[in-house]
């Protein structure tokens, strides 16, 4: 895969290209350190994915994202961040963007292109354990335009909220058995793979863009 990584500092810029063209299978076209490089270099380069981080001199991440998107709604971009304030991954989950983490974990960077490459969307453990706070602030999906009944509704819900099947069936007093089926249902009906899909799409408000 082919990528692009923005950030400020240029030290992470370079550990970054090193860390990642270590692993087989991917290339790091060029390196920016702001926004408006950001939506230079997607322009010219095309990337399979952008690795971006957030606050930068000069020119914000999410700004550049949301640019981008608007351009090219296809275009994968992973935010990469030393923040998790939650109107940053607010911000990032309504723009579109395939995930966030936490630099902290480097670990976990080259995995998670790999996912997202594969179609699938990516948050750190720390903003997925934000989610169910933030679904607490937000309406969430409107699912009127789906074949829903009221107990998937309620699933998913409850999904976005972090439940386990376990005690999702507790809650609704269905076997856990019963609760897969439901939720396997729910996933072929929206398009998505995954629990982590739902609850992004839930509260995004919109459904997550799966190639």
């Amino acid at each position: 895969m082919n990528i692009i990584i923005v950030d400020d500092d240029k030290l992470v810029c370079l550990s970054l290209q090193t860390i990642l063209q270590a692993e087989e299978g991917i290339t790091v076209l060029a390196t920016g350190g702001n926004g408006p490089e950001a939506v230079r270099l997607y322009e010219e380069y095309k990337p399979d994915i952008l690795l971006m981080d957030i606050r930068m001199g000069g020119g914000s991440g999410l700004d550049a994202g949301e640019k981008i998107l608007k351009n090219h709604p296809e275009a994968r971009i992973l935010f990469l961040t030393t923040f998790f304030d939650d109107e940053y991954i607010l911000r990032a989950l309504t723009i579109g963007s395939k995930g966030y983490l936490i630099k902290q974990d480097i670990a976990s960077i080259a995995p998670a292109l790999k996912a997202v490459m594969s179609g699938q969307s990516v948050f750190g453990n720390e903003v997925m354990a934000r989610l169910p706070e933030l679904m607490m602030q937000k309406t969430g999906a409107d699912l009127s335009d789906y074949s829903m009944g009221e107990r998937e509704k309620e699933l998913i819900r409850l999904v976005a909220e972090g439940l386990s099947n376990r005690e999702i069936a507790g809650v609704m007093c269905l076997s856990e058995g019963t609760v897969r089926n439901y939720l396997s249902a729910i996933l072929e009906k929206l398009g998505l793979r995954d629990r982590t899909q739902l609850a992004v799409f839930y509260l995004r408000g919109k459904g997550v863009a799966v190639p």
